[in-house]
């Protein structure tokens, strides 16, 4: 079950932003028949696929008679679908948006590309560094002086990627149920990624972004950075808010030292010197002690922790944010619904698990089934 219990969506298994867009609807309930090509690994456990898991599983090349049809069948009887090619790939497949529209009017036809149906640079590679660098994204999270590094797949292909793709088919959804039209969502990892930073844009009129030394965070504030420990592991402190920091202060002890005063704390002159003497402090301990001294308070404290230590840490196993499935490490659904949870994880399915299953409920023979075999369509 889940909440999206119902909703039946065909994804065409590409790289990056769309399988996770789809790992995300299967997650929540969804329907999702990940239309795969024919390989070698057909058939071979893939247990750290984890964005194939919750999907059901076809093989069809549709390069090879009776696969495009037979997939335009299923798409009659689907709400979204959502593909990763560069623009104009689904049309030379014959399966371009005005096809599928001719058979499911009510299709939300959801395209995900790093640049965008339309541009100068819209049939250009490229990755997600590539997308966040235009955007500006990746400028504004680094230091002067340091080379420009973000980390990998997140800005790009999940936060302006995948998830504005799964925002986007869903608000389709939404208006198709309504008036029965459908129609081409286009998401671009370049738009999305700009979009997010509307909230720090927000937060900061006041800075010229043009200007190197003005970059939010450029003077690292004593009270809002990452610190070194005694045992090389790392803390972080966010205590944006002047009584969190009073609170962080009186903590570390430094409440009565006139240089930590509350008063001071936005003076661009103090943030460096402040900031050595807190670096020299934490290196008076190791993470676990800050932690058992900082964590759980209003200090705006967190260490900073690798996937696998994320995963024993006692609040994420309190909430069972990450499981472990056949071996392979992996975040459970979120976000969390009360009266219709999502599916309990289960083992990701072998390439084509489903192929046989899915052409029966379109009602294919078996002589239409042997058909499809002997032409190469189903690998």
């Amino acid at each position: 079950m889940g909440v999206l219990s119902g909703v039946k969506i065909i994804e065409m298994v590409g790289l990056g932003p769309s399988p996770f867009c789809g790992m995300l609807f299967a997650d929540l309930g969804a329907d999702v028949i990940a239309v795969e090509r024919p390989d070698e690994t057909v058939g071979d456990p893939r247990a750290w696929s984890i964005c194939s898991r919750g999907k059901r599983s076809i093989v069809l090349d549709m390069k090879k008679a009776g696969a495009v049809e037979a997939l335009l069948r299923l798409i009659g009887k689907s709400d979204a679908l959502i593909e990763g090619f560069r623009p104009g790939v689904m049309e030379r497949l014959g399966l371009g948006p005005d096809v599928c529209f001719s058979h499911r009017p009510s299709l939300v036809f959801g395209r995900m590309t790093g640049w965008g149906q339309h541009g100068p640079l819209s049939n250009a590679a490229g990755h997600d560094a590539n997308y966040v660098a235009l955007s500006g994204t990746l400028w504004s999270s680094t230091q002067p002086n340091q080379s420009p590094e973000a980390p990998p797949t997140i800005l790009g292909d999940v936060a302006g990627g995948g998830l504005y793709l799964a925002i986007g088919v869903l608000a389709g959804i939404l208006r198709a149920r309504q008036d029965g039209t459908g129609q081409v969502i286009d998401s671009a990892m370049v738009d999305g990624s700009a979009h997010v930073m509307n909230l720090m844009l927000s937060f900061l009129p006041e800075y010229d972004f043009s200007i190197a030394n003005l970059r939010p965070g450029a003077l690292r504030q004593h009270w809002d950075r990452s610190y070194v420990c005694a045992d090389g592991e790392w803390i972080i402190l966010q205590a944006v808010e002047a009584h969190f920091y009073k609170h962080l202060i009186r903590l570390l002890g430094l409440q009565d030292e006139e240089r930590f005063a509350e008063n001071l704390r936005s003076d661009p002159l103090v943030w460096e010197p402040l900031g050595e003497e807190l670096a020299a402090l934490f290196k008076t301990k190791t993470r676990a002690e800050w932690s058992e001294l900082l964590e759980g308070s209003d200090a705006c404290f967190a260490p900073v922790l690798s996937m696998t230590e994320a995963a024993k840490h006692p609040h994420l196993l309190a909430r069972e944010v990450y499981k472990n499935v056949d071996g392979a490490l992996q975040a459970s659904p979120a976000p969390r619904f009360m009266a219709t949870p999502s599916p309990e994880l289960r083992s990701i399915p072998v390439k084509g698990r489903h192929t046989l299953d899915i052409l029966r409920e379109l009602g294919l023979n078996d002589f239409e089934i042997t058909s499809l075999k002997e032409s190469g369509a189903l690998g």
